[in-house]
C-alpha cells in the first residue's frame, strides 16, 4: 500500500481564494483585511518568511505593512511600535517575526500585543482560549494541521492521535485541537521511552520535533494519518521532514510531504486569522 498525498500546495490555494472573496468583501464594506509584521535584525530564515507573509497578503486582497529594524533596537522600542499597532484601526493582525535579538524579551513581546490582534495565537491568553475552546486565534501551524487532517474526509471521532512533540508554538496547542476533535490523544516527546509504542496503536500521528527519521515505518499502525510538521537537511542538504518518509508511505493511508506539506498551509492560516480578526471589528461597527 502506498500512501495517499495530503497536498498542502492544492489545499492552500482554495483556503486562500476563500480568504480573497472574503477580504473582497469586507473591503467593499469599508474594512479592509490589514497585517503588520515587525522583522528585527539581520536574519536570512526571518527575513524570507516575512517575505512570503507579505507577498500572500497583497496577492490576495489583505493590506500588509512590513516594518524592518535593526538588531540594536531597544526593546522598549520595540514594544512601543506594538502598542502603536494595537491602537492603529486599519491593522487587524499583528505578528513580530521570531527570534528576536537577545536582549530583547520575546514573551514581553508576544504578551504586549493586543489578544484581539494576536494572530499567530502565541499570547498566554490566546493558548487559553485554545485549552477552553472559547473563539480565539489558533496557533497558525497546528490550525494548519488540522484543515489538512480534515481534508482526508476522516473523522478524528474515537481516533486515537499521538503528537510526536510538546512545544508551546506547534505539539501543545496540536494535542488541544485533536482533543476538541473527539480524538483520544497521546503526547510523546525526548521523555518518552519508547515512542513506537504509542505509534503503533494511532490512527494519526503528527511529528512536530525537528528531528529527522523521529517517525520510520515500523513505527507505524498501517493505513494511518501521517502529518509531517519538520523541516530539517538530509545529507544531501534537501529539504526533509521528521518522518522517513520514503518508508512510511508504503505503511501509512496518508502522508503530507515537506515540501508541500504543512509549510504552505502555515501562512495560510495567517491569513484566515488576520481575515476573522477584520470580520470580528467589521461585525461591531453594524
Amino acid at each position: 500500500m502506498t500512501a495517499q498525498l495530503i497536498d498542502g500546495n492544492a489545499l492552500s490555494k482554495q483556503i486562500r481564494a476563500e480568504v480573497a472573496q472574503r477580504a473582497a468583501t469586507l473591503t467593499a464594506n469599508g474594512v479592509k483585511p490589514g497585517l503588520a509584521v515587525i522583522l528585527v535584525g539581520e536574519d536570512p530564515a526571518s527575513a524570507v518568511y516575512v517575505r512570503n507573509k507579505v507577498k500572500a497578503c497583497e496577492e490576495y486582497g489583505l493590506h500588509s505593512v512590513l516594518e524592518k529594524y535593526d538588531a540594536t533596537l531597544s526593546e522598549a522600542e520595540l514594544l512601543a511600535r506594538v502598542e502603536a499597532l494595537n491602537q492603529d484601526p486599519s491593522i487587524h493582525g499583528i505578528l513580530v517575526q521570531m527570534p528576536l535579538p537577545k536582549h530583547i524579551d520575546p514573551h514581553k513581546v508576544i504578551e504586549a500585543i493586543s489578544t484581539r490582534k494576536d494572530v499567530d495565537g502565541y499570547s498566554v491568553l490566546s493558548a487559553g482560549e485554545t485549552l477552553t475552546g472559547l473563539p480565539g486565534f489558533r496557533p497558525c501551524t497546528p490550525y494548519g494541521c488540522m484543515k489538512l487532517i480534515e481534508s482526508t474526509g476522516v473523522s478524528l471521532k474515537g481516533k486515537h492521535a499521538v503528537v510526536i512533540g510538546r512545544s508551546n508554538t506547534v505539539g501543545k496547542p496540536m494535542a488541544l485541537l485533536l482533543l476538541q476533535a473527539n480524538a483520544t490523544v497521546t503526547v510523546c516527546h525526548s521523555g518518552t521511552p519508547d515512542i513506537g509504542a504509542f505509534t503503533r496503536q494511532a490512527d494519526v500521528v503528527v511529528a512536530a520535533v525537528g528531528k529527522r527519521n523521529v517517525l520510520t515505518a515500523d513505527m507505524l499502525k498501517p493505513g494511518a494519518i501521517v502529518i509531517d510538521v519538520g523541516m530539517n537537511r538530509n545529507d544531501e542538504g534537501k529539504l526533509c521532514g521528521d518522518v522517513d518518509f520514503a518508508g512510511v508511505k508504503e505503511v501509512a493511508g496518508w502522508i503530507t510531504p515537506v515540501p508541500g506539506g504543512v509549510g504552505p498551509m502555515t501562512i495560510t492560516m495567517l491569513l484566515v486569522n488576520t481575515l476573522e480578526s477584520a470580520e470580528r471589528v467589521a461585525a461591531n461597527k453594524a
